[in-house]
């Protein structure tokens, strides 16, 4: 899909007449006004709300900004949010739609690979604490998912191998086939609307067969856990996908360790990663990691499920009290 045929798409499962449009200042710049004017040529009285990029956007006093601003357009439940933007957008504007009047709908635009592979699909929405990432939010299936490949061609080579962290753990997970494509990164490149595709159809039948998250949707945190210890480490100056790339490396070296796999899986895993010019160092030490995880949201009282390969394409979830976590790092 072309973002000149937002407009049209959005006017089939929007009846209202009003929309907002969520991006922040690098996409204002680049696709901002070819969004509103495809929003307006379909009829829609478009008003924008722009933030500044990073993590630092997904916090509470953002969130009451922005549905202070929705309320006093205002905007009614016929109406709906735009997402335009990568995960800190998509997760803000989509966490405001999930609460805002109770609920009102919200059109995924993604413009990373990261977003468009992961975050705007499967209806998870949240924001940022102190405490940690993602600790408030709510499931809020979008609408609508509007992917333009082309969006994606602008992207800083950092942001572009954010998304690569994500789509390397599909193949992990449940696509042999897939992880073996990827061994070639100008291939993949070039094929990166087939690969996004792929990717989406993976993690649409995880949500399919769990929604909320209590079961076999939790595969899709594979290198998560860890990776969200470095994140909030880093005081996010580690991106997602760096973070979740260190994650899977350490999470591979673990299960060696631990018989849950062999050494050729994590050889396999640790050098794809590298091909595609990840930095698998972790520069914290594992009390520091520790603290971070003890917090996670995935944590149920004194256990914590955490995801690990078997071999390329399987991975099982393994549970291990708090204690047992300190003592595996």
């Amino acid at each position: 899909m072309r973002l000149e045929e937002l407009g049209c798409r959005v006017r089939e499962v929007v009846g209202g007449g009003s929309l907002a449009v969520v991006t922040d200042e690098n996409v204002e710049k680049l696709y901002l006004q070819r969004c509103v004017q495809s929003l307006t040529e379909a009829g829609f009285a478009v008003d924008s709300f722009v933030v500044p990029p990073g993590e630092g956007s997904k916090d509470g006093e953002t969130y009451l900004r922005l549905v202070n601003f929705l309320a006093q357009i205002p905007l009614t439940r016929a109406d709906g949010i735009v997402a335009l933007g990568g995960g800190v957008v998509g997760d803000l504007a989509g966490f405001a739609a999930a609460t805002y009047l109770r609920g009102i709908k919200v059109i995924q635009v993604p413009t990373t690979l990261l977003s468009a592979v992961d975050s705007s699909v499967g209806g998870k929405t949240a924001i940022n604490l102190e405490a940690g990432k993602n600790l408030v939010g709510a499931f809020h299936q979008p609408a609508l998912v509007c992917c333009d490949a082309g969006l994606l061609k602008s992207l800083p080579v950092s942001v572009y191998q954010d998304g690569m962290a994500e789509v390397i753990k599909y193949g992990v997970i449940a696509d042999a086939d897939l992880f073996r494509k990827l061994k070639d990164p100008e291939k993949t490149r070039e094929d990166i609307e087939e690969v996004i595709e792929r990717c989406v159809s993976i993690k649409k039948k995880f949500v399919d067969a769990d929604e909320r998250d209590t079961g076999v949707r939790q595969m899709l945190n594979f290198g998560h856990t860890i990776g969200h210890a470095v994140e909030k480490a880093s005081g996010y100056r580690i991106s997602h996908g760096s973070a979740v790339a260190k994650g899977m490396a350490r999470i591979a070296e673990i299960s060696v360790r631990q018989g849950w796999c062999g050494a050729e899986t994590a050889e396999q895993i640790t050098s794809i990663l590298n091909s595609y010019g990840f930095d698998l160092d972790i520069a914290y030490n594992n009390e520091i990691l520790y603290d971070i995880m003890e917090k996670d949201k995935k944590r149920k009282g004194h256990y914590i499920d955490i995801v690990v390969p078997e071999e390329i394409g399987k991975c099982r979830l393994q549970r291990l009290t708090t204690e047992e976590l300190r003592e595996i790092l």
